[in-house]
Protein backbone atom coordinates (compact mmCIF):
# COMPACT_ATOMS: atom_id res chain seq x y z
CA UNK A 1 0.00 0.00 0.00
CA UNK A 2 2.04 2.74 -1.27
CA UNK A 3 1.01 6.73 -0.13
CA UNK A 4 -1.07 7.84 -3.44
CA UNK A 5 -3.53 4.44 -3.35
CA UNK A 6 -6.55 4.50 -5.52
CA UNK A 7 -9.67 3.83 -3.50
CA UNK A 8 -12.20 1.39 -4.78
CA UNK A 9 -15.85 0.69 -3.13
CA UNK A 10 -17.71 -2.14 -3.93
CA UNK A 11 -21.36 -2.08 -2.86
CA UNK A 12 -24.50 0.06 -3.23
CA UNK A 13 -26.33 -0.32 0.00
CA UNK A 14 -26.43 1.49 3.48
CA UNK A 15 -23.14 0.32 4.63
CA UNK A 16 -21.15 1.04 1.52
CA UNK A 17 -22.79 4.61 1.24
CA UNK A 18 -21.72 5.31 4.86
CA UNK A 19 -17.74 4.43 4.33
CA UNK A 20 -18.34 7.01 0.72
CA UNK A 21 -19.30 9.74 3.08
CA UNK A 22 -16.14 9.35 4.98
CA UNK A 23 -13.89 8.70 3.05
CA UNK A 24 -15.32 11.95 0.94
CA UNK A 25 -15.29 14.18 3.82
CA UNK A 26 -12.09 13.67 4.48
CA UNK A 27 -11.47 15.06 0.74
CA UNK A 28 -10.16 11.74 -1.15
CA UNK A 29 -11.33 10.72 -4.79
CA UNK A 30 -12.81 7.21 -5.17
CA UNK A 31 -14.10 4.71 -7.65
CA UNK A 32 -17.40 3.10 -6.56
CA UNK A 33 -18.35 0.13 -7.87
CA UNK A 34 -22.44 -0.49 -8.70
CA UNK A 35 -23.76 -3.55 -10.12
CA UNK A 36 -26.69 -1.79 -11.44
CA UNK A 37 -26.15 0.98 -14.26
CA UNK A 38 -29.68 2.35 -13.48
CA UNK A 39 -28.66 3.19 -9.34
CA UNK A 40 -25.81 4.63 -10.97
CA UNK A 41 -27.55 7.11 -13.18
CA UNK A 42 -30.26 8.44 -10.76
CA UNK A 43 -27.21 8.62 -8.00
CA UNK A 44 -25.30 11.01 -10.61
CA UNK A 45 -28.78 12.99 -11.04
CA UNK A 46 -29.59 13.23 -7.58
CA UNK A 47 -26.41 13.72 -5.79
CA UNK A 48 -27.18 10.89 -3.34
CA UNK A 49 -27.97 7.31 -3.40
CA UNK A 50 -31.54 6.76 -4.61
CA UNK A 51 -31.61 3.65 -2.15
CA UNK A 52 -29.58 4.24 1.01
CA UNK A 53 -29.05 7.13 3.55
CA UNK A 54 -30.45 9.92 1.18
CA UNK A 55 -29.49 12.64 2.77
CA UNK A 56 -26.39 12.04 2.32
CA UNK A 57 -24.77 14.51 -0.07
CA UNK A 58 -21.97 13.78 -2.13
CA UNK A 59 -19.23 15.67 -4.54
CA UNK A 60 -19.89 13.74 -7.65
CA UNK A 61 -16.82 15.14 -8.93
CA UNK A 62 -14.73 13.26 -6.86
CA UNK A 63 -16.40 9.81 -7.67
CA UNK A 64 -15.91 7.60 -10.75
CA UNK A 65 -18.66 5.39 -11.04
CA UNK A 66 -18.49 1.87 -12.57
CA UNK A 67 -21.11 -0.88 -13.22
CA UNK A 68 -18.10 -3.41 -14.17
CA UNK A 69 -16.12 -4.78 -10.96
CA UNK A 70 -12.89 -5.40 -12.99
CA UNK A 71 -12.78 -1.54 -13.98
CA UNK A 72 -12.73 -0.81 -10.21
CA UNK A 73 -10.37 -3.84 -9.72
CA UNK A 74 -8.08 -2.87 -12.31
CA UNK A 75 -7.63 0.85 -11.33
CA UNK A 76 -7.65 0.58 -7.32
CA UNK A 77 -5.18 -0.56 -4.67
CA UNK A 78 -7.38 -0.39 -1.95
CA UNK A 79 -10.45 -2.27 -2.63
CA UNK A 80 -13.36 -1.91 -0.02
CA UNK A 81 -16.00 -5.18 -0.49
CA UNK A 82 -19.33 -3.63 1.11
CA UNK A 83 -21.84 -6.22 0.24
CA UNK A 84 -24.04 -8.31 2.09
CA UNK A 85 -22.08 -11.61 2.71
CA UNK A 86 -24.98 -13.88 0.89
CA UNK A 87 -23.93 -12.03 -2.26
CA UNK A 88 -20.32 -11.77 -2.10
CA UNK A 89 -19.55 -14.70 -4.37
CA UNK A 90 -22.64 -13.83 -7.04
CA UNK A 91 -20.56 -10.24 -7.42
CA UNK A 92 -17.41 -11.53 -7.76
CA UNK A 93 -18.75 -14.38 -10.91
CA UNK A 94 -18.15 -11.51 -13.28
CA UNK A 95 -14.38 -10.98 -11.74
CA UNK A 96 -11.61 -11.84 -14.27
CA UNK A 97 -8.78 -9.87 -13.32
CA UNK A 98 -6.56 -10.81 -9.85
CA UNK A 99 -6.55 -9.90 -6.40
CA UNK A 100 -3.17 -10.77 -5.76
CA UNK A 101 -1.17 -7.64 -4.87
CA UNK A 102 -4.24 -5.13 -3.81
CA UNK A 103 -5.12 -4.48 -0.70
CA UNK A 104 -8.63 -5.56 0.14
CA UNK A 105 -10.33 -4.40 2.83
CA UNK A 106 -13.74 -6.42 4.27
CA UNK A 107 -16.76 -4.40 5.54
CA UNK A 108 -18.76 -7.66 5.15
CA UNK A 109 -20.40 -8.16 8.14
CA UNK A 110 -21.02 -12.41 7.97
CA UNK A 111 -19.64 -15.77 7.07
CA UNK A 112 -19.32 -16.30 2.86
CA UNK A 113 -22.82 -18.73 3.33
CA UNK A 114 -21.94 -22.76 1.55
CA UNK A 115 -18.11 -21.93 2.30
CA UNK A 116 -18.57 -21.42 5.87
CA UNK A 117 -15.50 -19.78 6.18
CA UNK A 118 -14.76 -16.30 7.30
CA UNK A 119 -14.49 -13.33 4.67
CA UNK A 120 -11.00 -12.61 4.93
CA UNK A 121 -10.17 -16.83 4.71
CA UNK A 122 -12.24 -17.07 1.76
CA UNK A 123 -9.79 -14.38 0.00
CA UNK A 124 -7.34 -15.57 0.99
CA UNK A 125 -8.24 -19.53 -0.39
CA UNK A 126 -9.68 -18.12 -3.63
CA UNK A 127 -8.02 -15.30 -4.64
CA UNK A 128 -4.67 -15.73 -3.44
CA UNK A 129 -4.44 -12.33 -0.91
CA UNK A 130 -1.96 -12.94 1.39
CA UNK A 131 -2.80 -12.13 5.31
CA UNK A 132 -1.26 -8.96 5.57
CA UNK A 133 -3.05 -7.66 2.44
CA UNK A 134 -6.21 -7.78 3.79
CA UNK A 135 -8.13 -5.93 6.75
CA UNK A 136 -11.71 -6.49 8.56
CA UNK A 137 -13.69 -3.34 9.71
CA UNK A 138 -15.71 -3.83 12.73
CA UNK A 139 -18.53 -1.58 14.58
CA UNK A 140 -19.85 -0.28 16.64
CA UNK A 141 -21.23 1.73 13.73
CA UNK A 142 -24.38 1.80 12.24
CA UNK A 143 -24.13 3.56 8.73
CA UNK A 144 -27.28 5.36 9.82
CA UNK A 145 -25.67 7.19 12.67
CA UNK A 146 -22.30 7.97 10.57
CA UNK A 147 -24.78 9.25 8.17
CA UNK A 148 -25.88 11.74 10.47
CA UNK A 149 -22.69 12.37 11.87
CA UNK A 150 -22.80 11.06 15.37
CA UNK A 151 -19.91 9.65 17.17
CA UNK A 152 -19.35 6.36 15.70
CA UNK A 153 -16.50 3.84 16.06
CA UNK A 154 -14.86 1.64 13.96
CA UNK A 155 -12.37 -0.97 14.78
CA UNK A 156 -9.78 -2.28 11.95
CA UNK A 157 -8.55 -5.31 12.24
CA UNK A 158 -4.93 -5.84 10.36
CA UNK A 159 -2.02 -8.11 10.56
CA UNK A 160 -0.11 -5.28 9.23
CA UNK A 161 0.00 -2.84 11.69
CA UNK A 162 1.02 -0.32 8.90
CA UNK A 163 -1.37 -0.79 6.44
CA UNK A 164 -3.62 -0.61 9.92
CA UNK A 165 -2.63 2.72 10.48
CA UNK A 166 -2.78 4.19 6.89
CA UNK A 167 -6.33 3.00 7.42
CA UNK A 168 -7.01 4.23 10.38
CA UNK A 169 -6.24 7.47 8.86
CA UNK A 170 -8.68 7.40 5.87
CA UNK A 171 -11.46 6.96 8.12
CA UNK A 172 -10.47 9.49 11.20
CA UNK A 173 -12.95 12.26 11.48
CA UNK A 174 -14.43 14.63 13.54
CA UNK A 175 -17.08 11.91 13.97
CA UNK A 176 -15.24 8.63 13.70
CA UNK A 177 -12.93 7.32 15.65
CA UNK A 178 -10.61 4.19 14.75
CA UNK A 179 -9.37 1.63 17.15
CA UNK A 180 -6.37 -0.55 15.63
CA UNK A 181 -5.99 -4.09 16.14
CA UNK A 182 -4.48 -7.26 14.62
CA UNK A 183 -7.88 -9.21 15.47
CA UNK A 184 -8.97 -10.35 12.04
CA UNK A 185 -10.57 -13.70 12.66
CA UNK A 186 -12.16 -12.33 16.08
CA UNK A 187 -13.65 -9.53 14.59
CA UNK A 188 -15.19 -11.51 12.11
CA UNK A 189 -16.37 -14.29 13.62
CA UNK A 190 -18.33 -11.84 16.17
CA UNK A 191 -19.62 -9.43 13.66
CA UNK A 192 -21.88 -12.93 12.48
CA UNK A 193 -22.38 -13.99 15.79
CA UNK A 194 -24.14 -10.38 17.34
CA UNK A 195 -26.28 -10.33 14.44
CA UNK A 196 -27.61 -13.97 15.35
CA UNK A 197 -28.18 -12.37 19.01
CA UNK A 198 -29.77 -9.31 17.69
CA UNK A 199 -32.60 -11.75 15.74
CA UNK A 200 -32.98 -13.29 19.11
CA UNK A 201 -33.52 -10.33 21.19
CA UNK A 202 -36.24 -9.10 18.35
CA UNK A 203 -37.61 -11.80 18.50
CA UNK A 204 -38.12 -11.72 22.34
CA UNK A 205 -39.21 -7.92 21.68
CA UNK A 206 -42.20 -9.27 18.81
CA UNK A 207 -43.03 -11.56 21.85
CA UNK A 208 -43.38 -8.35 24.40
CA UNK A 209 -40.54 -9.72 26.10
CA UNK A 210 -39.48 -6.76 28.26
CA UNK A 211 -36.17 -5.16 29.08
CA UNK A 212 -35.20 -7.29 32.12
CA UNK A 213 -35.26 -10.46 29.76
CA UNK A 214 -33.56 -8.92 27.24
CA UNK A 215 -31.15 -8.06 29.12
CA UNK A 216 -30.87 -11.81 30.53
CA UNK A 217 -31.11 -12.83 27.38
CA UNK A 218 -27.84 -10.55 26.17
CA UNK A 219 -25.61 -11.09 28.83
CA UNK A 220 -26.17 -14.93 27.97
CA UNK A 221 -25.30 -14.38 24.56
CA UNK A 222 -22.15 -12.39 25.30
CA UNK A 223 -20.90 -15.62 27.36
CA UNK A 224 -22.07 -18.10 24.45
CA UNK A 225 -19.81 -15.50 22.30
CA UNK A 226 -17.11 -15.80 24.63
CA UNK A 227 -17.03 -19.28 24.73
CA UNK A 228 -17.22 -19.86 20.85
CA UNK A 229 -14.58 -17.28 19.67
CA UNK A 230 -12.18 -18.54 22.24
CA UNK A 231 -12.92 -22.29 21.04
CA UNK A 232 -12.76 -21.94 16.97
CA UNK A 233 -9.97 -18.35 17.36
CA UNK A 234 -7.68 -18.75 20.58
CA UNK A 235 -5.56 -15.80 20.63
CA UNK A 236 -5.29 -13.29 23.96
CA UNK A 237 -8.31 -10.36 23.07
CA UNK A 238 -10.41 -8.63 25.24
CA UNK A 239 -14.03 -10.17 24.31
CA UNK A 240 -15.67 -6.25 26.14
CA UNK A 241 -13.71 -3.74 23.46
CA UNK A 242 -15.93 -2.03 21.30
CA UNK A 243 -15.16 -4.32 18.31
CA UNK A 244 -17.10 -7.23 20.36
CA UNK A 245 -19.17 -6.23 22.93
CA UNK A 246 -19.94 -2.82 21.55
CA UNK A 247 -20.98 -3.81 18.69
CA UNK A 248 -23.15 -6.83 20.10
CA UNK A 249 -24.82 -4.44 22.32
CA UNK A 250 -25.46 -1.59 19.51
CA UNK A 251 -27.34 -4.26 16.66
CA UNK A 252 -29.44 -5.54 19.38
CA UNK A 253 -31.00 -2.32 21.00
CA UNK A 254 -30.35 0.08 18.02
CA UNK A 255 -33.19 1.36 16.29
CA UNK A 256 -31.04 1.21 13.30
CA UNK A 257 -30.48 -2.46 13.38
CA UNK A 258 -31.75 -4.45 10.96
CA UNK A 259 -31.08 -7.88 12.32
CA UNK A 260 -33.46 -7.13 15.25
CA UNK A 261 -36.03 -5.23 13.35
CA UNK A 262 -35.95 -8.84 11.54
CA UNK A 263 -36.21 -10.83 14.49
CA UNK A 264 -39.20 -8.77 15.63
CA UNK A 265 -40.91 -9.57 12.80
CA UNK A 266 -40.52 -13.05 13.38
CA UNK A 267 -41.73 -12.76 17.16
CA UNK A 268 -44.87 -10.84 15.91
CA UNK A 269 -45.56 -14.45 13.42
CA UNK A 270 -44.70 -13.07 10.35
CA UNK A 271 -42.89 -15.65 7.94
CA UNK A 272 -39.54 -15.21 6.94
CA UNK A 273 -40.23 -14.33 3.31
CA UNK A 274 -42.85 -11.77 4.52
CA UNK A 275 -40.00 -10.32 7.01
CA UNK A 276 -37.68 -10.18 4.01
CA UNK A 277 -39.66 -8.44 1.62
CA UNK A 278 -41.39 -6.38 4.77
CA UNK A 279 -37.87 -5.14 5.47
CA UNK A 280 -36.61 -4.33 1.94
CA UNK A 281 -32.98 -4.90 3.34
CA UNK A 282 -30.34 -8.23 3.80
CA UNK A 283 -30.87 -9.65 7.61
CA UNK A 284 -27.39 -10.63 7.06
CA UNK A 285 -28.26 -12.93 10.61
CA UNK A 286 -30.66 -15.25 9.32
CA UNK A 287 -27.69 -16.25 6.81
CA UNK A 288 -25.56 -16.25 9.76
CA UNK A 289 -27.39 -18.25 11.79
CA UNK A 290 -26.86 -21.69 9.49
CA UNK A 291 -23.02 -20.80 9.05
CA UNK A 292 -22.56 -20.48 12.48
CA UNK A 293 -24.66 -23.69 13.44
CA UNK A 294 -23.04 -25.38 10.84
CA UNK A 295 -18.84 -24.54 11.85
CA UNK A 296 -20.19 -25.52 15.60
CA UNK A 297 -21.11 -28.83 13.95
CA UNK A 298 -17.12 -29.57 14.35
CA UNK A 299 -16.64 -27.46 17.48
CA UNK A 300 -19.70 -28.50 19.87
CA UNK A 301 -19.60 -25.22 21.71
CA UNK A 302 -23.01 -25.25 24.56
CA UNK A 303 -25.06 -22.43 22.31
CA UNK A 304 -28.22 -22.77 23.57
CA UNK A 305 -29.06 -18.88 22.24
CA UNK A 306 -27.57 -19.97 18.49
CA UNK A 307 -29.47 -23.05 18.61
CA UNK A 308 -32.95 -21.80 19.59
CA UNK A 309 -32.52 -19.27 16.92
CA UNK A 310 -31.68 -21.70 14.31
CA UNK A 311 -34.51 -23.79 15.55
CA UNK A 312 -37.19 -21.28 14.51
CA UNK A 313 -35.50 -19.94 11.39
CA UNK A 314 -34.61 -23.43 10.06
CA UNK A 315 -37.08 -25.80 11.45
CA UNK A 316 -39.87 -24.37 11.70
CA UNK A 317 -40.00 -24.50 15.56
CA UNK A 318 -43.15 -22.44 17.37
CA UNK A 319 -41.47 -19.42 18.32
CA UNK A 320 -43.31 -18.97 21.56
CA UNK A 321 -42.57 -22.54 23.00
CA UNK A 322 -38.90 -22.22 21.74
CA UNK A 323 -38.14 -18.57 23.69
CA UNK A 324 -40.09 -20.43 27.09
CA UNK A 325 -37.91 -23.31 26.82
CA UNK A 326 -34.48 -21.39 26.28
CA UNK A 327 -36.15 -18.68 29.50
CA UNK A 328 -35.85 -21.97 31.70
CA UNK A 329 -32.24 -22.29 31.02
CA UNK A 330 -30.83 -18.68 31.08
CA UNK A 331 -29.74 -16.78 34.14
Amino acid sequence: MNNACEIGILGGGSWATAISKIISDNCLNFHWYMRRIEQIEEFKALKHNPFYLPNVKFDIERISFHSNINEVVEKCDILFFVVPSPFLKQHLQTLYLPLKGKFIVSAIKGIVPDENILVSDFFIKNYDVSVDSIAMLGGPCHAEEVSLERLSYITVGCDNEEYGQRLAKLFTTNYVKVIVSKDISGIGYVSTLKNVYAIAAGICQGLKYGDNFRAVLISNSMMELEHFVKIVSPMSRNLYDSAYLGDLLVTAYSRFSRNQLFGIMIGKGYSIVAAQMGMGMVAEGYFGVKCIKEINNTYRVDMPILDAVYSVLYEKKPVRSVVQKLSRILG
